[in-house]
């Protein structure tokens, strides 16, 4: 009991204090910022209204997000959606509705104008987002006063139309009805949004996005510039059909795997009825990955599409009879996508033999689902690199007076810069494909890789350039670009005749240049400057005809950024210089292409200043009727 007085006890009419409690954690996630989403998914058709439930048509696109305001209206486009032929304003989407949001937008109709605005804006946002994946660079539009977003005008005009417009800062689509006869899935007279095609968007933009790059390239100097401009456009539609893998996969089972077939094999085969196909599921349908824009084909009286990607055999004599700028541009069209296919097929051929030595046969009518998939994923993969290649072909390019013989120099030059090892023999296979078509270089001594590939240039013809800032992948400050264009017309002026120009002819101007990145196999990152210089003089028409014509000269800088020695970083040097110089004879055939076509003609509604204008590509005549 002597210890008892150690313990004290609490009276019992008190209560216990209570113990003090561990200090709370700081709260570090209820007052952090929520993320603003990346994506914004909405719902579009894949390829038109008249393939209605086929597998794929409908889908989700995840386009960048950015805040809407109605319209919708973002950073990069604005659409406006002013009936011309009924002369009035369509309600407005609002996509940051939260009923839209959580929806992924409007699901795919013909009859509510809402879903037009929704379907434009995205497909649009799509496009643009594959170009900037494959350049590594944000697309900055060719502005005009102070727009700085492209606008999109769902229901322009009522007629057969769709096309770009620099006047109109954006893209005019056309609505129109369907003639009475039976043409395809169209019923007679219903009303054709071209708005709804996934094709006709796509291409349109790609028009803007190349006027973005290349702003001279629509001046048709030859008869291959109009073409080329089509052409490429058909190409950045047509390699995003490979991106619809619903599709994708139902094509490679119901073709065997052949994706470049025109035709899908039946549900049912016919081989045994004389009388040959009797109910539909023993029509064959086609192949919606190689054609253009089905609806409107079959509406223009067409069986397929507009347009195919493999529409024309291989036919050197070609490229001499064809004249028509679409007609002429699926023969590039043709060539891209012969190389393409070819590839395909090298990638994919151990995949067959091994299906085919487990017993397969790759001509009955239905493709294994896991090997449909293996086939889809090459394909896919094969696409989207042909589609990287193509688009950074733009920036090998000249700065004018583009052709077809061009572009192939350029293909092959970026491929070398961006995969200098070819295991699969990428650049033969595009050496071979426009062989075939009668497509060459101008100025190349045989046609091998080593003559086709631009040439680089000799350190010691072109100085090195002192206090070019390139910048970062986001872009450069304004203050950058402030110097770089006084570095750049220096350096112009300083090297005149080195550069392929006449000192005494007039200033040479920068019209465009942006730093480019990429990394090779070892990690190692590439930073060059893709520079445009372009010098303009007035030369007469003669000949009777008035007036004069601007004829450009120009050349396009691959400036590298050297690695840092011994902690300093030495001036940047030329790697390749693409030049469209003066000559008599080139002067001569601009001449006569612009009186020929009848673009000589001064237009005297046309201000004298601006007469320039009637130089240029006008895509509302071109692609009139579609």
């Amino acid at each position: 009991m002597a210890d008892a007085a150690k313990f004290v006890c609490e009276p019992a009419d008190e209560p216990a204090k209570p113990q003090r409690p561990y200090p709370p954690p700081p709260d570090i996630f209820s007052s952090a910022a929520i993320p603003d989403p990346t994506e914004r998914p909405l719902k579009v058709y894949a390829f038109d209204p008249s393939a209605g439930c086929f597998i794929g048509n409908y889908m989700t696109v995840a386009v960048r997000y950015e805040e809407l305001t109605p319209g919708p209206v973002g950073e990069r486009f604005a659409v406006i959606d002013y009936d011309g032929g009924n002369k009035t304003f369509y309600k407005p989407i609002e996509l940051d509705n939260p009923k839209l949001l959580i929806s992924g937008g409007l699901p795919p109709t013909e009859s509510d104008p809402r879903f037009h605005q929704q379907m434009v804006y995205a497909v649009a946002c799509e496009t643009v987002q594959r170009f900037e994946y494959a350049l590594g660079r944000r697309i900055r539009w060719t502005r005009r006063g102070a727009a700085r977003r492209l606008n999109l005008y769902p229901h322009a005009m009522c007629e057969a139309n769709a096309f770009y417009s620099r006047e109109a800062h954006g893209v005019l689509f056309g609505y129109f009805k369907a003639g009475r006869a039976q043409q395809g899935r169209n019923l007679p007279g219903q009303t054709v949004y071209t708005c709804l095609s996934h094709d006709i968007i796509a291409h349109e933009v790609t028009h803007a996005i190349v006027d973005s790059i290349r702003e001279y390239f629509m001046e048709p100097t030859n008869i291959d510039v109009s073409a080329f401009h089509e052409a490429f456009a058909d190409l950045a539609a047509l390699f995003s059909h490979f991106a619809h893998k619903e599709a994708l996969l139902d094509t490679l089972q119901k073709t065997g795997g052949r994706l470049f077939d025109f035709k899908l094999k039946p549900e049912a085969g016919f081989a045994d009825d004389p009388r040959g196909a009797v109910i539909q599921a023993q029509l064959s349908a086609d192949n919606p990955l190689i054609a253009l824009a089905i609806q409107f084909g079959q509406v223009s009286g067409k069986r397929g599409g507009l347009r195919s990607a493999l529409d024309t055999r291989p036919n050197s004599d070609d490229i001499r009879r064809f004249t028509e700028p679409h007609d002429r541009g699926s023969i590039l069209v043709a060539a891209v996508f012969d190389a393409y296919f070819t590839i395909y097929t090298r990638r994919t051929f151990d995949l067959f033999r091994i299906f085919r030595a487990g017993g397969g046969s790759i001509t009955q009518s239905d493709l294994p689902v896991p090997l449909a998939s293996q086939l889809a994923s090459v394909a896919s993969r094969t696409a989207e690199e042909f589609f990287v290649i193509c688009a950074r072909a733009l920036d090998y390019c000249p700065p004018v007076d583009i052709t077809f013989g061009d572009f192939l120099r350029s293909v092959l030059t970026a491929h070398l810069d961006l995969h200098p090892d070819d295991p699969d023999g990428v650049r033969i296979a595009f050496m071979e494909a426009f062989r075939l078509r009668g497509i060459y270089a101008d100025g190349a001594a045989s046609f091998s890789e080593e003559s086709l590939f631009w040439p680089r240039v000799d350190p010691k013809k072109l100085p090195p350039l002192t206090g070019l800032l390139f910048g970062d992948p986001n872009g450069l400050t304004k203050d950058e670009k402030n110097q770089n264009g006084k570095v750049l017309r220096t350096y112009a002026k300083e090297n005149a005749r080195l550069l392929g120009f006449d000192p005494e002819a007039g200033p040479i101007s920068v019209p465009r240049f942006h730093p480019m990145f990429h990394t090779t196999k070892d990690g190692s990152l590439f930073v060059n400057m893709v520079v445009e210089l372009v010098q303009t003089v007035r030369v007469a028409f003669n000949n009777g005809v008035p007036g004069d014509f601007p004829l450009r000269n120009g050349v396009t800088l691959l400036i590298a950024q050297e690695p840092v020695k011994d902690g300093e970083r030495p001036d940047a040097t030329v790697l390749f210089a693409v030049l469209k110089q003066h000559t008599p004879e080139r002067e001569e055939r601009i001449r006569n292409f612009f009186t020929a076509s009848g673009l000589a003609e001064e237009d005297l509604e046309r201000k004298p200043e601006s007469d320039d204008g009637r130089f240029q590509i006008n895509f509302g005549l071109l692609h009139a009727g579609i």
